[in-house]
């Protein structure tokens, strides 16, 4: 497995490959949820590149990015036992080596779930992202369907801009007790990591609610009821919306049922995606 620290070191790499070239971008700390990206990738592609970059420009003020766990040599041994065959693990002024007057804007879909409270974030999300997807040139990028919204806005990006890729969505993986896995799972205390199922249990919930009254607002309040009876979180958000433009109906053909919640020391995301009830709706919204 080849380590690659420069753009440079990356290109002439890329040069080399043969064949198709899966891409898993992340910021480290890996779990199982990436393993798994990388897995897809390996068995899909012939050549698999795993990125390892904590991006400052996503994250704003008082947010965690000194905080954000990071283990290279973790991460190393983790993508080498799986047959990764190149990490990209630059430096921020490798990545940011000139200062650009030129900005990213979002636009509506970034509004609304993690980005009604995190301004600014998804245009830090698609501007790295856009970067990544020049220097590696994938034939495919893996995500999850944990980022939803990121997802959403990464595939809105790749289909209005021609990117020559295509995004492979990959489902949510979890622990045993359904808590999505997620880099800060680490930061929850004992008490909270025992609450923190409960988050997947209400979306579940919810789904089965919205089964029985087809009603986006019902199912909303009834998650919100229930979140609210944790006793070691608060709710930032919880959101129904059409999948994946993100918008607020009562006739999607698929809805994505999100939710925020903060601990003491993590902010945790989750969601579950919802088939709409009644087939034969009219004005449907994608």
């Amino acid at each position: 497995m080849i380590i690659c620290e420069t753009k440079q070191e990356l290109r002439t790499f890329r040069k080399s490959c043969r064949g198709t070239v899966g891409f898993v971008p992340t910021m480290g700390y890996l779990h199982d949820g990436h393993a798994k990206l990388l897995e897809t990738s390996i068995q899909q592609n012939d050549v698999t590149i795993l990125s390892i970059f904590v991006n400052p420009t996503q994250f704003g003020p008082n947010e965690d990015l000194d905080r954000y766990p990071r283990d290279f040599e973790r991460d190393h041994q983790l993508a080498a036992s799986l047959g990764v065959d190149c990490i990209f693990y630059p430096s921020v002024d490798e990545m940011y080596t000139t200062e650009s007057t030129i900005t990213f804007d979002s636009g509506d879909m970034a509004n609304v779930l993690c980005g009604a409270s995190r301004p600014g974030h998804f245009n830090g999300v698609l501007q790295v992202v856009t970067k990544l997807f020049h220097l590696v040139q994938p034939t495919n990028a893996y995500f999850g369907q944990k980022d939803a919204q990121q997802l959403a806005l990464i595939e809105s990006l790749v289909e209005a801009y021609d990117f020559p890729l295509s995004i492979v969505r990959v489902a949510t993986i979890r622990d045993n007790d359904g808590l999505a896995k997620s880099s800060r799972n680490v930061y929850l205390s004992a008490a909270e990591r025992e609450q923190a199922p409960r988050i997947y249990q209400a979306l579940v919930a919810g789904k089965k609610v919205y089964e029985e009254c087809a009603s986006v607002k019902e199912t909303v309040h009834y998650v919100q009821q229930e979140l609210g009876k944790l006793t070691a979180a608060r709710i930032d958000y919880v959101d129904m919306l059409s999948y994946p433009h993100l918008k607020k109906t009562e006739h999607a053909k698929l809805y994505v049922l999100a939710v925020a919640v903060f601990f003491e020391k993590a902010r945790l995301i989750d969601n579950i995606l919802i088939e709409r009830v009644n087939p034969y709706a009219t004005n449907d919204v994608k």
